[in-house]
């Protein structure tokens, strides 16, 4: 059986998978990334990761894997196959196609950004479906976006389209990693909302998904800090609906599993918001922590498809 091998590598774990050209998840297994070894080790582990994956599906199904999908955090060339920054991992211009592409025996691989890999698979095949044009955005320990364009995913001149986490909604707000203050990620992340609910509740291990549930029974302080993030969320998507005008607005992230506790007031909220803009369909994300593997699983499909035949 045709199959692809698919690897979505996090600052802690990496997913991986075996996907025919259905999408058809024929093999599934994790591993830790390592990262406390340094970059090299982290590279190692996703270079060993990847021949087993070899073998195996050369075992199970008859025939080597056609080619192979990686989708990695930070700053990515997609074009040039090299993975040049990502912080949480430590590395720098980590030529990461050619290195698995060698260890592979050499079928052709490619390269994404995790982010934008999740949202090719949620606007293919998950919440987007169908839709011309999305915007797939999930809030998680930070916020980023996926662009979505007549089936492809729009990287940007210099690979950086889509960081709507550093919109400013708050001027003068929090400090954000990135340099600037206000950041619509210091505001409405997961992490930013569970900063806001450990100080809120006085207790330091609160989260995000117990501010939700603290929302649901009636907190007053708990609706306090959830709607101070929605109100800035629903600025910064009405900043990006103004410029991009999506047709579906995709939610994702840990924020998005408290459902319609986040839904229905940022529905409201955005609504609220827009003016002469066209409001798009907001709606969850579909495919969980699975986006990222499959989005690397199109990835690999993608390139066989446009391979010119020797």
């Amino acid at each position: 059986m045709a199959h692809v091998i698919a690897l979505d590598v996090g600052g802690t774990g990496m997913k991986a998978a075996l996907i025919a050209g259905d999408g058809t998840l024929l093999h599934q297994a994790r591993r830790a990334t390592d990262r406390e070894r340094g970059p090299e080790a982290v590279v190692e582990t996703i270079l060993d990761f990847a021949a087993e994956l070899l073998e195996l599906g050369s075992e199970r199904f008859g025939t080597a894997a056609s080619a192979a999908g990686v989708a990695v955090p930070g700053i990515v060339d997609a074009d040039r196959g090299i993975a040049v920054y990502a912080a949480n991992l430590g590395w720098r211009d980590v030529p990461l196609r050619e290195r698995l592409s060698t260890r592979l025996g050499g079928i052709p691989v490619s390269l994404g950004h995790d982010v934008r890999t999740g949202g090719l698979a949620e606007g293919r095949i998950g919440a987007g479906r169908g839709a011309d044009r999305f915007l797939f955005v999930p809030l998680g320990t930070g916020i980023a976006g996926a662009i979505g364009i007549a089936g492809r995913i729009e990287a940007g001149a210099h690979g950086y389209a889509g960081e709507i986490g550093h919109i400013v909604v708050r001027p003068g707000g929090p400090a954000c990693g990135c340099g600037q203050h206000g950041c619509l990620e210091t505001l409405a992340s997961a992490a930013a909302v569970s900063r806001a609910w450990a100080a809120a509740s006085g207790d330091p291990d609160a989260d995000a998904a117990d501010c939700a549930k603290a929302v649901e029974s009636g907190d007053d302080r708990a609706r306090s800090v959830w709607h101070t993030a929605i109100g800035a969320l629903a600025d910064g998507l009405v900043t990006a609906i103004t410029l991009l005008d999506p047709r579906t607005l995709i939610i994702g992230g840990g924020l998005a599993e408290a459902g319609e506790t986040l839904f229905t007031p940022l529905r409201a909220a955005v609504g609220e918001r827009v003016t002469f803009q066209r409001l798009p369909e907001i709606v969850p994300a579909a495919l969980g922590d699975t986006a990222g593997c499959l989005g690397a699983g199109l990835l690999a499909w993608d390139l066989l498809a446009t391979e010119v035949p020797a």
